[in-house]
């Protein structure tokens, strides 16, 4: 990868995009760190410290600090990303939606205006959440002046215009610049987080020698989880497809073999991010009233790390991922695409036999998929169990949590895959010219 992006600098088309996606990312971190007038960063500043991983502590991890740190950005991506989630649900499930889905470029500015609105009441229901379920943490130099709920009121505001804000960056970056902009908005923030927390981890050792162990182990699993990543991730099962030739004037077209790539991990990080919006979604509305039974219930029993959100979470990873891949790879549109163009599957006939083997075999690589989604989503809830010794263990796996690793890797490879086609369409455009 790293040779790529030092190729990708020598174009100069492409070094402008390189660049003009560094000053975004880097406006980005630097509104990570501007505080939201209103609140008391001193009274907040602990809420990813400790051995539980909330829904606030997710928030935090994928915002890159930036929740603990009271920022005008401290919503981060987080909105937008659920937006996306209810939207794509809905497509499949509302008819109107789904035209919309299929009716090329007006259709998705159509289906994106819908999901900044999604995104919008999203931020301002998450922020909310925030204000009330950390009311104590309001600055109380300014509620000596003013109404406590206006203090409030002005604190939400500025979250959900942060919010917003992000949401355009992420646009800029989608539009202007190299890669996917949300994505890497939440690669940014997962490496912020994870790098502060190595750091503090390091500063721990000075106290307690034999933390020096956990880190090391811990970096060992890492490289370990890093190459289990890359490894799946380019997993595909091929599937040869031959074309019949066709004689069209004194030309032959056809008779060449091809084949069609079903990956293992086709649906990527998505039904982990799905599965852990759904189980959390309860608890940012629980927060509301965080000193509910309610929501001491669901802390409880459906947190981060017990049982029940474990097998909970496992069983919305495996329904999400044949759900995605349905979405991904529509067995019955390629064997009809397959059909029109002249080809097919040898041994197996043209039309619905097509379809069924298609899909038979699309529904056995997504159930390795998902087993393995489901694998890595548990990891650190099995590494707190391992090593909950350890107090400073919880902060360090918070921040390079399997999922967030899984994030990184998938954004990683393609931003690798997204350089190499700008610099192949610039090559081909010099051969041409």
């Amino acid at each position: 990868m790293f040779k790529t992006i030092g190729n990708a600098f020598k174009i100069k088309d492409v070094r402008k995009k390189i660049l003009l996606t560094l000053l975004l990312l880097l406006i980005y971190r630097l509104g990570c760190w501007l505080p939201a007038v209103g609140f008391d960063a001193s009274a907040i500043s602990g809420i990813n410290e400790g051995d539980s991983f909330n829904f606030f502590s997710l928030m935090n991890m994928v915002s890159g600090g930036a929740l603990s740190n009271c920022s005008i950005l401290a919503l981060g991506v987080s909105p937008y990303i659920t937006a996306s989630i209810i939207i794509q649900l809905l497509t499949v499930a509302v008819p109107a939606l789904e035209n919309l889905a299929k009716n090329g470029e007006d259709g998705r500015r159509k289906i994106n205006f819908y999901t900044r609105i999604a995104a919008l009441i999203l931020a301002l229901a998450q922020a909310i959440g925030i204000v009330v379920g950390y009311s104590s943490s309001i600055d109380a130099n300014l509620t000596g002046a003013l109404p406590t709920w206006l203090v409030g009121a002005g604190v939400v505001l500025i979250l959900v215009a942060g919010g917003m804000f992000t949401v355009w960056i992420g646009e800029r970056i989608t539009d202007l610049g190299i890669g996917n902009g949300m994505s890497l908005l939440i690669f940014v923030g997962i490496l912020s987080s994870a790098s502060s927390a190595f750091g503090s981890a390091i500063k721990q050792t000075i106290s307690n020698i034999n933390f020096l162990w956990v880190i090391v182990l811990f970096l060992v699993a890492v490289v370990l989880i890093f190459a289990f990543i890359v490894f799946v991730d380019g997993g595909e099962r091929r599937v040869q497809v031959q074309y019949a030739k066709q004689v069209k004037g004194r030309k032959m077209y056809g008779g060449q073999s091809t084949y069609i790539p079903i990956r293992v991990n086709g649906s990527g990080v998505m039904p982990i991010i799905f599965a852990s919006a759904l189980i959390t979604f309860p608890q940012l509305i629980l927060s509301f009233w965080p000193e509910s039974s309610a929501y001491a219930w669901y802390s409880r029993y459906l947190g981060a790390g017990t049982w029940p959100y474990i097998v909970v979470s496992s069983l919305l990873i495996l329904a999400f991922a044949f759900f995605y891949a349905q979405i991904s790879f529509n067995a019955d549109d390629v064997s009809k695409r397959i059909q029109q163009q002249g080809g097919f599957i040898t041994g197996i006939r043209a039309g619905k036999p097509t379809s069924d083997y298609l899909r038979k075999i699309s529904n056995r690589i997504t159930l390795f998929g998902a087993i393995f989604l489901a694998f890595i989503a548990l990891i650190p809830s099995l590494a707190f169990w391992a090593i909950g010794e350890y107090a400073g263990a919880a902060t360090l796996i918070n921040a390079f949590s399997a999922t967030g690793l899984m994030i990184v890797v998938s954004v990683a490879l393609e931003l690798d895959k997204q350089l190499e086609a700008q610099m192949l369409m610039r090559n081909y455009k010099g051969f041409l010219d």
